[in-house]
C-alpha cells in the first residue's frame, strides 16, 4: 500500500510538471552511498553511538523539467543504501543467559557488556526527492555548472544487523575487566525491519558538471542526503538518523515542447 501511495505521488508530480515546463529531460543516474548513523538528540547511548560510514550503491531514474535556462524542478525516484558499522571492541544488550547466571548469585546485571567484534547496519530505502536544480551554460562551451536541493520521502525497503567474529565478554569499554565466559561466536545476521520506521523524510542536495551532446548530456555529481526523523520505533537501542554522502554518474536525453 505505501509502495502504491509512492507510485501515485511520482505520477501526480509528473503530471503537474509536465503541464508547465519548456523542455523536459529522462534520466538514470547510479554510484555509490557513503552512509553512517549518528545519534539522535539525547537519545545516546553505547547502542547508537560510535559508527562509522559503510559503502553501498546508490540508483535512481529521474525527470528534469526545465522553465528557463537557469531553473528546473527535478524528481527522481531514489534507491539509497544507509546506515553504518562498527569494527572493534563496542556493546551490545547482557545476553538472558548471563543475566540468569548472575541472578543465581544474587548479582546485578549491567545493562551492557562488550566484545571485540564487527557490526553494520545495512539499511536501503526507496526516496521520492524533489530537487530545485539551478544550472549555468558556460559561455560557447557545452559545459554546465549546476546545483540543486529539495525535500525527500523516505521508505524503508530492507533492513539488517550483520555482525560477524568471535571474542570474549568484557564488562567495562576499554576491554580491561574480562568476564569468565570464553570466547563467543558473533556470526549473526538478524532482520531488523519492524524495529524500525517505515517512513523517513529529510533533505537532499548535489553539486554537478554536465557535458551536453546534442540533445542528451552526461554528467558527475557529488552530495548527500540527511533524514530528519529517528530510525527507530521504540528507544532501548538509544535514538539514531541516518545520511549518507553520494558520488554519481549519469545520463540525460532532453525533448523539446
Amino acid at each position: 500500500m505505501k509502495k502504491s501511495i509512492l507510485y501515485l505521488l511520482v505520477l501526480g508530480l509528473l503530471s503537474y510538471f509536465n503541464a508547465s515546463a519548456q523542455d523536459i529531460a529522462i534520466g538514470v543516474r547510479g554510484g555509490i552511498s557513503i552512509p553512517n548513523l549518528t545519534a539522535g538528540g539525547s537519545q545516546q547511548n553505547p547502542l547508537n553511538t560510535g559508527y562509522s560510514s559503510r559503502q553501498g550503491p546508490d540508483a535512481g531514474i529521474f525527470a528534469e523539467f526545465k522553465f528557463s535556462d537557469l531553473f528546473s524542478l527535478q524528481p527522481m525516484l531514489e534507491y539509497s543504501s544507509q546506515g553504518g558499522k562498527k569494527d572493534g571492541l563496542q556493546a551490545f544488550p547482557t545476553p538472558p543467559q548471563v543475566i540468569e547466571a548472575n541472578q543465581a548469585q544474587n548479582q546485578i546485571s549491567p545493562t551492557y557488556l562488550y566484545a571485540n567484534y564487527k557490526s553494520e547496519a545495512k539499511l536501503n530505502y526507496l526516496m521520492l526527492p524533489v530537487l530545485a536544480k539551478f544550472g549555468y551554460n558556460f559561455h560557447q562551451s557545452p559545459f554546465r555548472i549546476y546545483i540543486d536541493a529539495g525535500p525527500f520521502l523516505g521508505l524503508l525497503v530492507s533492513a539488517h544487523q550483520v555482525t560477524s567474529g568471535s571474542s570474549e565478554f568484557y564488562a567495562d569499554a576499554s576491554g580491561q575487566q574480562q568476564l569468565p565466559y570464553g570466547e563467543q561466536s558473533f556470526n549473526d545476521n538478524n532482520n531488523i525491519k519492524s524495529q524500525l520506521n517505515k517512513v523517513n523524510f529529510g533533505i537532499e542536495g548535489n553539486l554537478g558538471l554536465a557535458y551536453k551532446i546534442k540533445r542528451s548530456s552526461i554528467f558527475i555529481e557529488g552530495g548527500g542526503n540527511y533524514g530528519f526523523l529517528n530510525i527507530q520505533k521504540g528507544t532501548a537501542n538509544g535514538k539514531n538518523n541516518t545520511g549518507a554522502a553520494t558520488a554519481d554518474v549519469g545520463y540525460a536525453l532532453a525533448f523539446g515542447r
